[in-house]
């Protein structure tokens, strides 16, 4: 048995996939094959996507009839999620719809290689390419919001999980062999000396703005922010709960033209002026002054780290020290348990440090770099290796619970999508 994914019936519809047929299609074939609400499904639709499903796995048959009815019944699907979306006036954001956008340019860059061979390749340009397909991406997040809107607060019982894996216990995948990892993380801090020369600075430009220094001209001088210096510091509207709750919190507060005191974030110490603001959303420029920690503030926390390094192996208890030590939040409170994984699925820099360990030994302090404004080392413990091996209750419960999970959430959404049929016009032409 497959594992369960959600929306596994609307695979098909990854928006690089729909946007790259839309894109690259040829001759349009204008043969209305379905209705749904007011929109219409064409054979260009599903015979372009067959194309590009084809091309990128050569197993796909693309004049296959199965895969064109399963092709044809996702579009309808789709379709009826957005109809349905449109009448609860589900939201989408600008935001959302930029993020997206930005994640689509990112797999044709990925294709292509530059900006200026996509172009070559459409015969359009990125601003064209990006406003053609704007309408598609604002109806992909309509419906994959209502969805969330729908399984979201799913959850699954013990019981359940229970039940699941007797039920399917023949056919549960057997279980590739994982390592169980942990470790302990420790932030290199800049030292108080460092800071206070920098808070000094901040304070410093300040003064000098408010004696009638333009704001513009010291961003440009001296912030550290090499995307909005040249420009003034300006960082333009932003709705609320875009920036750190530190800049949020005084950026509201303050009156237009208004300066701000430093203010300290992960990036380091701001100043802030607002040009303009609004209820929800406020334009402002700033200047960054980054407090940057040095060769010895990031040797201390690897001496530290090492410290702990060799009182694990003495003493056996990583997992204590990491309830006390770590600096990573989420994993801390269960001891620096990162999970059991496949060492293959394992990010390729983390992978050689886990592959270079023995059962029960710990590494020596490693950089890492999982948050730009948080500069960090830390020490990996390869607790043990479990085997391949059929699931079980007491060695898998969390993944049968994630399966059972997903089985859940899938059926929701199938009944979901059988209410829409039923309650929705729609229509396969003859």
């Amino acid at each position: 048995m497959k594992k369960y994914m959600l929306l596994s019936a609307i695979a098909f519809f990854a928006l690089s996939n729909f946007a790259l047929s839309q894109l690259s299609q040829g001759e349009t074939m204008d043969k209305v094959i379905a209705v749904v609400g007011n929109e219409v499904i064409l054979q260009s639709d599903i015979l372009g996507q067959m194309a590009l499903m084809a091309q990128q796995n050569p197993s796909i048959d693309p004049k296959d009839p199965v895969v064109y009815q399963q092709l044809l019944d996702a579009i309808i699907n789709e379709k009826l999620l957005i109809t349905k979306a449109i009448e609860d006036s589900v939201v989408v954001t600008d935001d959302q719809i930029e993020a997206r956008w930005q994640s689509f340019l990112q797999t044709l860059m990925q294709q292509f290689g530059s900006e200026d061979r996509i172009e070559q390749v459409y015969k359009k340009s990125i601003s064209r390419i990006k406003f053609e397909i704007r309408d598609d991406i604002r109806n992909k997040l309509l419906s994959s919001n209502l969805v969330q809107q729908l399984i979201m607060d799913v959850e699954i019982t013990p019981k359940e999980v229970e039940e699941f894996y007797k039920k399917h216990a023949d056919s549960i995948p057997i279980v590739p062999e994982t390592v169980e990892i942990s470790h302990i993380t420790k932030y290199v801090k800049a030292n108080l000396d460092e800071k206070k020369r920098i808070y000094d600075l901040a304070r410093a430009v300040r003064d000098s703005i408010l004696r009638g220094g333009k704001f513009e001209d010291f961003a440009a001088r001296y912030s550290d922010d090499a995307g909005t210096a040249s420009s003034g510091g300006e960082l333009g509207w932003i709705n609320k709960g875009k920036f750190f709750p530190e800049f949020e919190n005084v950026a509201f507060s303050l009156q237009i033209d208004e300066v701000s005191l430093p203010v300290e974030t992960p990036f380091g110490y701001h100043l802030i002026q607002v040009l303009d603001k609004r209820k929800e959303t406020i334009n402002t420029r700033h200047i960054l002054f980054k407090v940057a920690s040095t060769n010895a503030d990031k040797d201390k926390a690897i001496a530290f780290l090492d410290s702990l390094r060799e009182v694990s192996q003495k003493y056996n208890n990583f997992a204590e020290l990491a309830k006390v030590y770590s600096d990573d939040k989420d994993s801390k409170g269960f001891g620096g348990l990162l999970g059991r994984m496949p060492i293959g699925e394992m990010p390729s820099n983390f992978r050689v440090q886990v592959e270079s360990l023995k059962d029960n030994e710990v590494s020596s302090p490693q950089p890492y770099n999982v948050d730009a404004t948080k500069p960090a080392y830390h020490i990996i413990w390869r607790k043990r290796t479990i085997p391949s091996h059929r699931a079980n209750l007491s060695e898998d419960f969390d993944y049968l619970s994630d399966m059972a999970l997903d089985m859940k959430k899938m059926e929701i959404y199938n009944n979901f999508i059988e209410k829409l049929r039923k309650e929705l016009y729609w229509e396969v032409k003859k």
